[in-house]
């Protein structure tokens, strides 16, 4: 099953990057260069995962979150930025984040986080449908 997946990442490289390790695990990627329109399309609701950095043109991505986790659609959300202190994450976890992965970061290690949010997505959805029987 193909998964849907919102990259808001101003760095077109470090978005690329991504991008091209997500689609060898079955992902369908959009990527977004900045806050504003990552922001209207995480809002959306049609993504499995958003990957947001948190420096980000307009809109940064620690707002990003805050707003979408005020929806009641959830959708994970991975941060991957250059913002490493213990504050920062911290904060970004606090605001509703999944997860926090700092740059620079191991591609590797990227599609393992990302595998690993998806299986815990799996596992809270088949115990809501084996709750609703």
């Amino acid at each position: 099953m193909s998964r849907r997946v919102l990259i808001v990442e101003d760095d077109r490289d470090i978005s690329h990057l991504v991008a091209l390790h997500l689609k060898d695990i079955d992902c369908e990627v959009e990527e977004v260069a900045d806050g504003p329109t990552g922001l209207r399309r995480a809002q959306d609701g049609n993504h499995d995962l958003i990957i947001l950095d948190i420096m980000l043109p307009g809109i940064d991505g620690l707002e990003i979150c805050r707003r979408v986790r005020a929806h009641s659609e959830y959708t994970p959300i991975l941060m991957l930025t250059a913002r490493s202190s213990e504050v920062d994450r911290v904060l970004g976890l606090e605001l509703g984040a999944d997860d926090y992965l700092t740059k620079p970061f191991s591609v590797l290690e990227l599609v393992a986080r990302v595998k690993a949010l998806f299986r815990r997505m799996e596992a809270l959805q088949s115990m809501d449908s084996s709750d609703d029987q």
